[in-house]
């Protein structure tokens, strides 16, 4: 088979290595915390950008090299770019990956003639994972780029485009429990709206649970047993998405009955755009026991769109571990590449280089995270900032079983509270004394 990367296997060679295709930092069976890395950050590679991103931007054509790539929409290129993103996978020592399904398999004349592509496809994906161990992460479907859902998918005021979506997803989650996927996105990438003039936001988040429930029952069904992600991001390309950020999907989830088989996929990009960090969306999410997964990028502070780039800040990647660590580590999810290099970045070889990147940058975050849990002074002091609550008054008001009646009896008599310092400076230089 022809090789496409004129690159062998990346190795790790430590932090003096001046090698460029070498890891530095991570070394995946290096223990930390009891777990290999590889176990901890679980990397996946994302099909769409690895394969199908041409690199445009709104002002100019693609600039990717791919040379594997006829540039046809047939089934025969589609199955060709399979081999070629597991040569990519064993490159990159990755274990999990995820697709959407027009991006695996071409979208053709009709639904029936897109579900036998999709087909042929997913049975060499089979193979190959069978001939590698890799496995598959999560899937979805794309109800967002073909024009029937230029008003969104669950959330389409046109009954044949919401039908056209159902079917569509059914045979992606079909596809996904045939490759033994370990779990299943929905992106919703239209469904919101561009102005509540022409909208009814209550029947088409009534039509959007009605949707997610169906998927329940056909999970059940087929035997998927994986959880569903939900993955938050408040616009672009609509004025507002339904998913915007954490907590509006938890409270969506909580008010259609949806908790139970649901979790998030939280995005650091998206997390930017809905003027949070990913330290709060992550947190939000860890402490509704909900977090299942992350995609793994950043954004441009100057841009205001979703940049998909790399992941190359050690803090923030700091930030995402100490969230992962302290909810156990990941369940089922992990963390999958959706970045994409940049447009002057078009060699197939920067592809690795972008990759090796993400993964040292995640895997400093990851050692970071451990040696500050390690070494506790951070988690002593915002348990000491709440200790006041630890006392037999503190423990009945979070109990349920306290009143304002006796508190104000207690502040008549208590005087001026007197407030202690919350220290964020010296916390801060905690956090760069191991960065």
């Amino acid at each position: 088979m022809q090789k496409y990367f004129n690159c062998e296997k990346v190795q790790y060679e430590g932090p003096e290595s001046k090698n460029p295709l070498a890891f530095k930092h991570y070394n995946p069976e290096e223990l930390v915390d009891g777990k290999s890395m590889k176990e901890h950050l679980r990397f996946a590679g994302a099909y769409w950008h690895t394969m199908r991103n041409a690199l445009a931007d709104p002002f100019g054509a693609g600039t990717a090299q791919t040379p594997w790539d006829d540039g046809s929409n047939s089934i025969e290129n589609a199955l060709k770019r399979v081999d070629v993103f597991f040569e990519f996978l064993e490159i990159m020592g990755m274990e999990y990956y995820c697709w959407h399904d027009r991006d695996i398999a071409p979208e053709l004349n009709d639904l029936a003639a897109s579900n036998k592509a999709l087909d042929a496809v997913v049975a060499k994906l089979k193979e190959k994972q069978a001939e590698t161990g890799v496995k598959l992460l999560w899937g979805t479907a794309c109800l967002f780029s073909h024009p029937r859902y230029a008003h969104g998918g669950a959330t389409s005021p046109d009954l044949n485009a919401f039908t056209y979506a159902a079917a569509q997803v059914k045979k992606a989650m079909e596809c996904t429990k045939e490759l033994d996927g370990l779990g299943y996105t929905f992106w919703g990438g239209r469904e919101g709206y561009a102005s509540l003039l022409n909208t009814n936001m209550k029947r088409e988040l009534d039509h959007l649970a009605a949707f997610l429930h169906m998927a329940v029952d056909h999970a059940k069904k087929i035997g998927f047993e994986g959880p569903f992600y939900i993955e938050p991001k408040p616009r672009e390309p609509s004025t507002h998405q339904y998913d915007s950020d954490a907590a509006a999907c938890l409270n969506f989830l909580r008010e259609y009955g949806l908790m139970d088989k649901f979790r998030l996929n939280i995005e650091t990009n998206h997390a930017t755009l809905a003027g949070h960090t990913m330290e709060h969306e992550l947190t939000v999410a860890a402490n509704a026991g909900m977090l299942g997964s992350i995609d793994a990028n950043r954004g441009d502070p100057l841009i205001g769109w979703d940049t998909d780039q790399f992941p190359t800040d050690i803090y923030g990647t700091t930030q995402v571990m100490m969230v992962v660590l302290g909810m156990g580590g990941f369940k089922t999810g992990g963390l999958n590449f959706d970045a994409k290099r940049r447009r002057e970045s078009h060699d197939p070889l920067d592809l690795i280089h972008a990759h090796i990147g993400g993964m040292d940058t995640f895997a400093r975050g990851l050692k970071i995270a451990h040696a500050i849990r390690e070494d506790g002074r951070l988690a002593d002091f915002v348990q000491k900032r709440y200790s006041s609550f630890d006392s037999e008054l503190g423990k009945k008001i979070e109990s349920g079983a306290c009143s304002f009646d006796e508190l104000e009896k207690l502040a008549l008599n208590g005087g001026e509270p007197t407030l202690t310092s919350g220290r964020q400076e010296m916390l801060e230089n905690l956090i760069n004394e191991f960065i």
